[in-house]
Formats: C-alpha cells, sequence, structure tokens
C-alpha cells in the first residue's frame, strides 16, 4: 500500500520495531508515509491456466504497508531478506526462498534486501480490476488518496488539447466520435489478456472512462502487451488512450497481430499509486495496423 524509504541502517534486524496490522497506530502510520516520496515498486500480473500470479518487487531498506487481503492465498518468496509482522502480531524474519500460506489480513514489513514476492491465486479471471476488488479489502484513506492522485494527473489545460485533437483525428479517419465510441465499445472483438506477464492494468482515466496504465517501468522500445491476437481486442486494444502526446504505439506483426510497444520510458507503480496512463496516437495506430480486409 505504502512504501518510503528508510534513513540509517537497519537498526530493527532483531527486533522488529512495527506497528501491528490493523490497529490504529498502524492506520496512522500508513496514512502518514503516503504523503512521503514513494520508492519503486513494480507489479507484474502473471496468467496461466486457472492461476493469478501478483509479482511485486520491492528494494531493500523500504518499509512495506501492504494492503489488506479478503482471502487467504498462496505466497513465494523468491529473492530477498525482509522482517513481517502479521495482524495477530507474530514476527517473522523471512530469507527467500520462502513458500507459506496466508490468512486473510494485512502485513507490513522492512526489506532487508531487493525482495521478490509473488501473491498466487486459483481463478479463471483475467480482469486486474476486477482481481483487486475481489483480493483487496482497503482502507478508505487509501482510497480517498489513489483517487486525489488520479485525478491530479492531467491539468484541466493538458485535457483541453487531448480532447480537442481526439476529435480532429476522428474527423480526419472519417468517423464521428460516436461511431468511434460504438466500435470502441463492442464486445464481439474482445478478449482478455493471454498466458504471460503483463506490466499494465486498466484503470479509471481522467482523460475518457478507461484508460491502461502501467504498474511497472518500461523501457523504451519493449513490447508491453499484445493488443490485437487474431483479429481479436485484448485490454491493450480495447482500453489505450489517444493523445498527441503519446508514449507508445501500435506495431503491426507480419501475422496480422498486434503490439503495444513504448515509445519511452515509463514508470511504473511506486507504492501503491498507479504509474503513468499508456496513451498512442490514434492517427498512427489507425493506419499502421490496419488490415487489407478491414
Amino acid at each position: 500500500m505504502g512504501y518510503a524509504l528508510l534513513n540509517g541502517r537497519h537498526s530493527i534486524m532483531n527486533e522488529l520495531a512495527l506497528p501491528v496490522p490493523g490497529s490504529k497506530e498502524l492506520a496512522e502510520v500508513a496514512e502518514a508515509a503516503l504523503s512521503l516520496p514513494q520508492q519503486d515498486c513494480p507489479v507484474i500480473h502473471r496468467f496461466g491456466p486457472g492461476v493469478y500470479i501478483r509479482e511485486v518487487s520491492i528494494p531493500a531498506g523500504t518499509f512495506a504497508v501492504g494492503r489488506k487481503h479478503r482471502h487467504a492465498h498462496m505466497n513465494i518468496m523468491l529473492e530477498g531478506e525482509m522482517l513481517l509482522r502479521s495482524d495477530d502480531g507474530e514476527e517473522e524474519h523471512l530469507i527467500a526462498p520462502v513458500s507459506m500460506t496466508t490468512e486473510a489480513g494485512q502485513k507490513v514489513a522492512v526489506v532487508l534486501k531487493d525482495t521478490v514476492w509473488l501473491n498466487i491465486y486459483a481463478t479463471e479471471e483475467r480482469d486486474v480490476e476486477k482481481l483487486e476488488e475481489w483480493i483487496f479489502d482497503d482502507d478508505e484513506y487509501y482510497i480517498d488518496h489513489v483517487n486525489a492522485v488520479a485525478t491530479q494527473e492531467y491539468p484541466k489545460e493538458t485535457l483541453d488539447i487531448v480532447h480537442a485533437d481526439y476529435e480532429e483525428v476522428v474527423e480526419a479517419l472519417g468517423f464521428t466520435v460516436e461511431e468511434v465510441r460504438t466500435l470502441s465499445e463492442y464486445k464481439g472483438d474482445q478478449i482478455p489478456f493471454p498466458d504471460g506477464g503483463w506490466p499494465v492494468t486498466v484503470k479509471d482515466s481522467n482523460i475518457e472512462g478507461k484508460g491502461l496504465f502501467a504498474t511497472a517501468n518500461i523501457v523504451e522500445g519493449q513490447v508491453i502487451a499484445p493488443s490485437r491476437i487474431d483479429c481479436k481486442r485484448t485490454p491493450a486494444g480495447r482500453y489505450t488512450n489517444h493523445s498527441p502526446f503519446a508514449n507508445a504505439k501500435m506495431v503491426m506483426l507480419p501475422n496480422g497481430d498486434v503490439n503495444l510497444v513504448a515509445l519511452e520510458n515509463i514508470s511504473g507503480m511506486q507504492g501503491g499509486l498507479m504509474g503513468q496512463e499508456l496513451l498512442v496516437d490514434y492517427t498512427y495506430a489507425f493506419l499502421d495496423t490496419r488490415l487489407e480486409n478491414l
């Protein structure tokens, strides 16, 4: 939830001087931590047959307040070392590799070495937004903070430019805004992401409706996710919004499939706060990826 960099040496190595999750003290600490600079906390969403794995990487020297889980689930700590405290006050000194089942509730930790942690869930669901609603029981102060940050992402002047440019692009391509909306919302050609690991999720966007956001750092030239497979649109094809300030582009493959590719470095999650929105210029997305039979 909140991740703040600790100062000084790890003087609490032998004594976990952390508040108990669920306590009023922890809520106050966590709320205060959200106002501090947040650590890079890349999240990769991995899917396989009947399984969703949420892979979180947390750097050494971090005080981490976990989000509250609704259900017991399997965990694997692939790399790293940390001091962990659970709701019941139990303290553990974990050194990877470790696997365990944890109950519903919340945890706090001091990360002593760079850590990679996997939360594993048995589910067929592949919509990350729905998964997070099912997995997490977030506190009101966290929800309020995330919403406040989200509404500040684009100033009105920028939104005015983006919206005006969108209307010009749609008209230049020979459509109306209403026609594009109907095509975009058509469900007959939408599919979930395939098996694999993807550094993105769908969230509310103050550009338009829903948008695609980075959950891990992405580098220039990186294939972010497939956006079209066998003429079907994945969430990357359905929810990536238009902007003249594009940070990504659609690239057609020889077989007609389309990938979303980064045009520049893009920031992922910091603490529990979402990374940058992925944006493409619809002019080039349309011209560069239209199929001959359309």
